[in-house]
This record gives structure tokens, C-alpha cells and sequence, in this order.
């Protein structure tokens, strides 16, 4: 890990640069755990030992003691695995905290699908369920799922959200490059390669490839239905090839970030967070969206 990282985007203490949250205190957890600091098991003979909703715990103790104890507003954010750790330490964030602060939670890029990969098999469940029974992170899980649903279904935000009851706001690209990446077209699902030029650049996608990446949004927004409706939810779906948005100044707030309905993304978090407007914003598919700033990789 680097010793330092910089703030930029959400994090940013730079007015122009963060228009509401530059002058908070920011705190980043530097994520080491590998299931969204959800994990506690051991496994002695192994020599194994999975302790994220511990670190997560003990870090939090810190921040309190440090002052966060007296915080009259607070943001548990995150992006990818970070994303999916802010929904579900979400309500156990809101515990800590005194009852009369204002207590939010914001996923980035954390709403990961249970979806069926190019070759009919389900390559991010089966991640998932190993890393929920390695770790054993169904004791950090919502009751109210397990009762309803097997514990790794419940480490899938789509089935997590409605459990929630503190306001969150989901912030996701629609084609979500980790996905497509990890989860509809993996190697793995793929061992010609037919969808690798397609995965390093969006533009190089064929028809077919573009029915499946739709499929992927309609999924995506079919899971976010329910979820929308609170008035006290947020959402940002945007039709872009990115993952990672808010600490990313390009994408977060720009001259040239993201919008939708001509808002970028720091301002309809802002809007959401300070009760300003109800923030539900879902683009249309893609290739409507021009203010993209999709992700292009190297061919490797």
C-alpha cells in the first residue's frame, strides 16, 4: 500500500473541486480485508485468520474517540468492494453515532449483480460464496435477509438494500467496466477471447456484445426498482463504461464530468445529503450519453 494517497474528488478539501463536503473532516479506511470489512472467522490449522468487521469496528472506536462522537453530520462512503462495505456497515454506522446527528451512506460502484456470465455460468456468485464461507461473513449480515435468503445471496446488494434503513444513495455506472470485466465476461467464461476487445474499449463492442451489456443496465435498473421508490434513497445511473466515480475529480465534479439532466454527480450527492432534492437519476442507454468519460484499457 502507498504511504500516502491523494484526496481528490469526495475527498477533496478544495471548494471548486468539492463544493459540499471540502471542509468536513475525511477519513479513508484503507480496505486489506477482502470481503468489505464483513469477515470473522479463523481457521487454526490453516493458519488463517479473517478479522474485517473487527478492523472495521476498532477503526471506527478510533474516529469517535478522536472527535466523531461529537459529529452533527456524517457520510459513510465507499467505491467497489468500499461501495458494498458502506451499504452493509450502513445501519450499524448510523448505531454508533449520536442519535441527533444526520447520518448518511453513499455506495459507489458497490452494486455488484448476481449475474449470469456470457457462457450461462454465475462467475461472481461463485466468488462471492467463497469468500462469504471462507470468512464466515454471514454474522455481519442483515437478520432480515438470512431469514429470507442463504448468506450469499445477502452479501449482494441488490438483496441487502431493502434492509437498510438509513438513506443511501447509489451511485453506478450502468456498464460497469469491473463487471463486465469480473462478472458478465470473464477469461474464464471466455477462452477464445471474443469479448477482449470489447472489454479493453466499449467502442469496439459489437451488436450482439451491446444486446448483453443492455441486458446487463435492465437487470441492474429492474434490481433498483423497489429501492427507488423511499423518498429518502438516492440514485445516480449513469450510462457510462467507468467504475469509481466520486474520488475521481474528472467524474465527481469538472468542467467536463458526468451529468445527468445537467448535474454532475457531486451535486446531486449534495442535493440528496442536504435534503435540497429528491435525487433519482437514471440515464438514458447507451450511446445517448456523450459526458461519459468511459474507461479504456490496454489490450494485454
Amino acid at each position: 500500500m502507498e504511504n500516502q494517497i491523494p484526496f481528490t474528488g469526495i475527498l477533496s478539501n478544495k471548494p471548486e473541486e468539492n463544493p459540499d463536503f471540502f471542509n468536513w473532516n475525511r477519513v479513508k479506511l484503507r480496505y486489506c480485508d477482502g470481503a468489505s470489512f464483513a469477515g470473522d472467522s479463523e481457521n487454526e490449522a490453516a493458519g488463517l485468520q479473517f478479522r474485517g468487521q473487527k478492523i472495521w469496528l476498532a477503526a471506527i472506536e478510533e474516529l469517535l474517540s478522536q472527535g466523531m462522537q461529537n459529529a452533527e453530520q456524517a457520510l459513510l462512503s465507499g467505491c467497489s468492494a468500499g461501495g458494498l462495505a458502506s451499504i452493509i456497515h450502513c445501519d450499524e454506522f448510523q448505531s454508533l453515532l449520536p442519535k441527533s446527528s444526520k447520518v448518511k451512506c453513499f455506495s459507489d460502484a458497490g452494486f455488484f449483480l448476481d449475474a449470469i456470465d456470457i457462457s450461462g455460468g454465475r462467475t461472481l456468485r461463485n466468488m462471492f460464496g467463497g469468500v462469504v464461507q471462507l470468512q464466515e461473513v454471514q454474522k455481519n449480515l442483515p437478520k432480515s435477509c438470512l431469514n429470507k435468503m442463504d448468506p450469499t445471496s445477502c452479501f449482494f446488494p441488490q438483496n441487502v438494500v431493502e434492509h437498510v434503513e438509513t438513506p443511501l444513495f447509489l451511485l453506478n455506472a450502468a456498464y460497469d467496466v469491473w463487471q463486465i470485466r469480473a462478472s458478465l465476461a470473464p477469461s474464464t467464461a471466455d477462452p477464445l477471447g471474443s469479448w477482449n476487445d470489447c472489454k479493453s474499449n466499449n467502442a469496439n463492442c459489437n451488436s450482439s456484445q451491446i444486446q448483453l451489456l443492455q441486458d446487463f443496465r435492465n437487470q441492474m435498473l429492474d434490481d433498483v426498482k423497489d429501492f427507488s421508490r423511499s423518498s429518502q434513497t438516492g440514485l445516480f445511473i449513469n450510462s457510462c463504461f467507468a467504475h469509481c466515480q466520486s474520488e475521481r475529480q474528472e467524474t465527481w465534479f469538472a468542467d467536463d464530468s458526468p451529468l445527468i439532466d445537467d448535474k454532475p454527480i457531486a451535486v446531486a450527492v449534495g442535493d440528496w445529503y442536504f435534503d435540497r432534492e429528491v435525487v433519482k437519476a437514471i440515464d438514458c442507454p447507451y450511446p445517448c450519453d456523450n459526458s461519459c468519460h468511459n474507461l479504456v484499457f490496454r489490450r494485454v
